[in-house]
């Protein structure tokens, strides 16, 4: 058996490592560092986009926030008018049925005032028929007697005085 000395061994796996090592620094060490540069870099490119879609997210609430509050306000806007609105129609309303009602009110009064008129001139005319009526009566049968005539005209005579 043959054996190769120590020496040598140690001799020859340092050449070889050597040799090895700048094989692998030319070739291999190149594309790895690239390949872990390039990893590095879509991974920091990663994180940009990220941050900047996190940025995004961000603004995109607040808009969404500030158009929430906006729509807000515009519903409330639009409330309170229709409120208004409709206070001002039941007003408009009331005054409307009390103008109405006062109309209705004063007609009634004048249509009162004038069938009040009208009964007081019909029974003023039935008393004054009835006066009439009673007075030719009584007249007759006073006037039915020549006495009665005389002493009828002397009392009316001494009721009147000349002035």
């Amino acid at each position: 058996m043959n054996f190769v000395a120590p020496e040598s061994l140690v001799f020859w796996t340092t050449i070889i490592f050597i040799i090895l090592l700048f094989l692998l620094r030319k070739y291999a060490w190149k594309p790895i560092l690239g390949a872990v540069n390039d990893r590095e870099n879509s991974i920091n490119n990663a994180l940009e986009s990220a941050e900047n879609a996190r940025k995004d997210i961000q603004n995109l609430k607040a808009d969404n926030e500030r158009i929430l509050k906006e729509a807000r306000a515009e519903r409330d806007g639009m409330l309170k008018e229709a409120r208004e609105m409709k206070d001002a129609i039941v007003a408009e309303a009331k005054e409307e049925a009390q103008v109405q009602a006062s109309k209705v009110i004063e007609q009634a009064q004048a249509t009162i005032q004038s069938e009040k008129q009208a009964a007081i001139a019909d029974i003023k005319n039935q008393v004054a028929e009835l006066s009439v009526g009673i007075a030719e009566k009584v007249v007759k049968q006073e006037l039915s007697d020549k006495n009665k005539q005389i002493k009828l005209v002397e009392d009316m005579l001494k009721e009147v005085t000349i002035s």
